[in-house]
Order: C-alpha cells, then structure tokens, then sequence
C-alpha cells in the first residue's frame, strides 16, 4: 500500500477523534496496548478529584457521598457492554488471576462429579498455574488435561469438568471460536471459562450469545485502565445463584454491615466480590472506560483488521529479507488485535526497536509482538513503525551490546 494511500485511510477514519482523549508522548509509536493501555487524559482529572477532594476533603464520608461502594458493579457494568453480557452479569475486582481462582472452584463445584479440566498448553501461564494450585488444593482429585490448540475440541468429553482456555492466545494472537468451543463443551454438559484478557475493548466480545458460563479479564490492556487496574469477572446469570465463593469475604456478603458472624452470600453478582475494593484504582478504570462510551465495537473491530492487515502487508518484505516469521492466523475471524512474529534475536531485535521510538515487546523464547489499540493509532503510524524496524535492521542496531541484555521484564 502506497503512502497517498494510507493517508486517505487515516483522513476517513471515523475514529480517528479518539486519539485526542489519550496522552501520547510526542513522537511516539505504541504497539503495546496489548499489555498496557495508554494513559486516558480524562483520568488525570479524575484521581486528582479522587486523592484531593474526596479522600483529601470528605474523607471516610466519601463511601457513601461518592459512592465508592458501589464502583465495583458500576464499573462491571460499563464493561458488560464490551463484552455482550448484561449489566448486572460482571462486576470490577481483584485481579486476573484472583477472579481465576475463584470463579474456577465455582465451575469445578457446579460439576462435582466430573473430574477433568481441559485447557491449552500454550494458555498463558498463570491459568495454567492457577489450575494446578486449584487441584492442589483439592487433593489432586483432578486430571490436568492440558492440549496443544488443534486437539482441544478433541480432549473434550463426558469426563471434563471445566473447559478453561483464553480467547486470544497471548504470544501468536491466534483466536479461538468461542461459540463453537462453547457449544461443544455443553454438548458434554461442562463448563465454559473464558480469559478476555487479550479480547475486552480490542473487538465485540459476545458471551451471552455464544453461552459462555464464566469469564475473566484484566482492565490494564485494550480498557486502558493502568498499571494494576483491577481486574473483572463475569458469572451468566444462570449460574449466580449456584456459584458458591470460596473465598467468602465480607464485601461479598449479603449484609456486609450487619456485621454477622455467619457468612451468607449476596444474592447477585456481589458474591465473588471479596474485600474492600481498590477505590484509586477502581476510579481510574471507571473513567477509562468512558472513552467507548460513543464507539461502536464493529467500527473498532473494523479498523483493528485494517490495521493489522496493513502491517502485515508492509512487514511482507522484511520477513523475505531478515527472516522474521509470521506467526498470527491471517484470516481475520482467527485472530485478535495484535500481530507476532519470531525471529531467532527477537529480543534484542525489540530492544533496538524500542530504542527508535516504537514500542512493541517480546515474549520467550523468540517472539516479538505488536498490539493495534485502534482508539489511539493510526494508519500512518503504521507505515512509520515498519520503516524504523526496516533501519533497525538494515543498520544492524539490534546487534549493540546494550540491546542483548535481558532486563526483568520483557
């Protein structure tokens, strides 16, 4: 695709008004939102608000005069509407890998009989760490069915419990058809858990459509929310009732000011709910996510594709040349919003890379990534992010020693 071309996408792109509402350093290429969203310059105004007026000012009174109880769900609810579930169906805490916790020993009670779970050995690593801390817990009762992709829908059967697998693979951006899977694991009377990690805000998310039982997610990524923001989880309203929280604390009781000694479950969502919600971190998700509150999700999902499709095309002649390998599906129902290949100095390849102004990041053993956050990128940046790694590597800047070596996080 030509220059003149890719400004004419970049001139009718319909969301273009969005890069506005982010704060992006001057000259900057981020490709990473699939890791950590840009900064939404609607949140420095509202933690100003939130430190100096209401835990400044009002104080311990803010729990009811700013309704710091109730951002939990009110925040569950704005991402309710990314993900196709209803409002009342998702609720804001913890983290990933809490939420995990607790809403896996929730699936695993609702089957007790069954004693398989079935996930992807390619799954990021800390569902499959969750699982086994899980099935330690439990005694070992349980058979840790981990498959590669191609042979999931195959390890599912009578015998499985729970079928936990997220929807886009973190290191190839491959993605997985959560109605098909979703129907075949109730073909088998299992149950459905689904990590939206690398899915919420990146393209419409439909769990009520494709039935999905349970699902978790993170708010640092395509929300934007920051580093550490809380994270979510979704329980289908069929299930609430059933869905018993083992880790009973007391802002997932029914009554939690009533103070009793007795723990007795809220009647909703609340349940899985467990301390005292991180109200900094709580209110910077909230406003957050008011950048889609005028964005359609097909539009988003739409320019995701022409984005990626872009990059790939113009990656095309740097993978002849320097052997980069192309590792995300290129049918677009196949993949997320981001774009990977390996390379055998991917790494150091990155770090060059990250040195001229574009941000992507690396996963071992040899894989560089690239997130599209359609919200704040454009087609041109695009363009610009392909000719910079072009000079990395027709430079060889990569091959510095200050890029070989391997910082703590990648």
């Amino acid at each position: 695709m030509t220059q003149p071309q890719i400004q004419t996408l970049d001139a009718f792109d319909p969301l273009a008004r969005k890069r506005d509402q982010f704060s992006i350093p001057e000259g900057l290429i981020y490709l990473d939102g699939n890791s950590l969203g840009v900064l939404p310059k609607g949140v420095l105004g509202r933690l100003e608000h939130v430190v100096g007026q209401e835990w400044g000012t009002d104080l311990i009174r803010s729990w009811n005069k700013h309704g710091w109880m109730d951002l939990p769900v009110k925040v569950g609810a704005k991402i309710a509407h990314l993900i196709g579930a209803e409002a009342d169906e998702v609720v804001a805490a913890d983290s990933t890998s809490v939420n995990l916790f607790k809403v896996l020993l929730a699936a695993l009670k609702l089957r007790p009989e069954r004693k398989v779970i079935v996930s992807d050995i390619d799954n990021f690593p800390t569902d499959l760490y969750i699982a086994q801390g899980v099935n330690e817990l439990l005694g070992g009762a349980y058979e840790l069915r981990f498959v590669k992709k191609d042979t999931v829908e195959a390890a599912i059967d009578d015998s499985v419990a729970v079928v936990m697998l997220t929807e886009v693979d973190y290191r190839t951006g491959y993605r997985y058809d959560m109605r098909r899977v979703t129907e075949i694991t109730h073909q088998y009377d299992a149950i459905s858990l689904w990590d939206l990690a690398h899915s919420a805000g990146a393209f419409p998310v439909r769990l009520n459509h494709c039935g999905a039982d349970f699902a978790v997610g993170c708010g640092y990524k395509y929300l934007n929310g920051g580093p550490g923001a809380p994270a979510f989880l979704f329980v289908a309203k069929r299930h609430q009732q059933a869905a018993i929280p083992f880790l009973s604390g007391w802002m997932g009781h029914k009554a939690p000011f009533a103070f009793t000694p007795e723990y007795a479950p809220a009647e909703d969502i609340r349940r899985l709910t467990v301390g005292t919600p991180s109200v900094l971190g709580m209110s910077a998700l909230d406003t957050a996510l008011d950048v889609f509150a005028d964005v359609g999700m097909a539009q988003l999902r739409q320019k995701s594709l022409k984005l990626t499709d872009l990059f790939m095309e113009l990656m095309e002649p740097l993978c002849a040349e320097y052997g980069f390998e192309l590792v995300t599906p290129r049918e677009p129902e196949r993949r997320g919003s981001q774009v990977s290949y390996t390379h055998p100095e991917g790494y150091a390849i990155m770090q060059a890379l990250i040195d001229s102004a574009v941000i992507g990041d690396f996963r071992a053993p040899d894989i560089v990534r690239f997130g599209f956050t359609p919200l704040y990128l454009g087609f041109a940046d695009v363009y610009e992010a392909v000719e910079r790694l072009k000079t990395v590597m027709g430079t060889g800047k990569w091959k510095e020693p200050c890029f070989q070596v391997r910082e703590k996080v990648t």
